[in-house]
């Protein structure tokens, strides 16, 4: 099994990170976080990055090698996720690969989908619009050709906004649509996925306790350092949900309770893009935490039987 990847995936507030750990101290595993905002070093409370307990119980790799400041692509990712899956398969270690990035996991086992080359001209007339329209506007143009990278992109973030017209205009075809092909014979690496769920209901209610956690732990304060440190409101990490809410309430421009029951709701709606993403792909077997007496048990006696095949 050390030569296959072991893969933990799911909704956040699913409960991955505790049973990873269990799973991990079985297996003689170290796991990587499949999450595109832990990476960041200075996001620790909005994150829910595991404690330094967890971290402890675990080694964990991709976790607070980025700053904020810095630049950091999917691609970045991928070239970090390798150099720890050969460093940790080097020392004879099983790697669990755990988050619930979907396009980060993909980027690992799949490789990256490769789009049309830039088009300069293209590309500066998008610019051009933006500077003079405003990036809303190119975002609802992208809403239109391609909701559901709309969807997934904040309008602030002009960068993806624009590659993803510039993709649109190039091929006619949908960004989102084209990430979605790639060729699972083709994988980067031989693995075994299993997919945490439960109830819509009781998942809902998770996401809302953690948030009422987060909130309790100074998640407030840690987003004002941030903003004092002078990081910009417009960067994508900080656009992130958690963290673009609070931005929201700070500059005057809702309500705390306005701005905490937006942060939910989009904490509720990003758990369901991630669900759908996941359930796309079939190699994925899943079990219902609510539903399974023993998790952990569980997987590993489904580890036994791939181990047979």
């Amino acid at each position: 099994m050390k030569t296959r990847l072991l893969c933990l995936l799911g909704p956040t507030a699913v409960g991955k990170t505790e049973i990873a750990i269990q799973l991990a101290q079985c297996l003689d595993a170290e796991i990587i976080s499949v999450d595109s905002r832990q990476i960041y070093r200075q996001m620790e409370i909005g994150t829910a990055k595991p404690t330094a307990e967890e971290q402890q119980s675990a080694r964990h790799h991709l976790i607070d090698c980025v700053d904020i400041s810095q630049p950091f692509s999917v691609a970045d990712y991928q070239s970090l996720a390798d150099a720890a899956i050969a460093d940790i398969q080097n020392r004879g270690k099983q790697v669990l690969l755990v988050g619930g990035a979907g396009l980060y996991f993909r980027a690992i086992v799949d490789g990256l989908f490769e789009g049309p080359g830039a088009d300069p001209a293209l590309r500066k007339r998008l610019e051009t619009e933006s500077t003079r329209f405003g990036v809303d506007a190119l975002h609802k143009r992208l809403q239109i050709c391609d909701p559901e990278s709309a969807e997934r992109i904040h309008p602030n973030n002009v960068v993806r906004v624009i590659r993803a017209l510039e993709v649109y205009e190039l091929t006619g075809t949908p960004m989102s649509e084209l990430q979605q092909q790639w060729h699972p014979e083709k994988q980067r690496y031989p693995f075994v996925a299993f997919g945490l769920t439960m109830p819509r209901a009781l998942l809902y209610r998770r996401i809302e306790q953690r948030v009422d956690v987060m909130l309790a732990n100074g998640l407030i304060v840690e987003v004002e350092s941030l903003l004092a440190a002078g990081y910009p409101r417009a960067s994508v990490a900080l656009q992130s949900f958690g963290y673009r809410e609070l931005i929201a309430y700070l500059d005057g421009d809702c309500t705390y309770t306005e701005a905490i029951s937006q942060l939910k709701q989009n904490t509720r709606r990003f758990s369901k893009r991630q669900l759908t993403w996941f359930r796309k792909d079939t190699r994925i077997e899943w079990i219902d935490t609510e539903t399974t007496p023993d998790v952990v048990t569980t997987l590993l006696e489904r580890l036994d039987l791939h181990q047979q095949i």
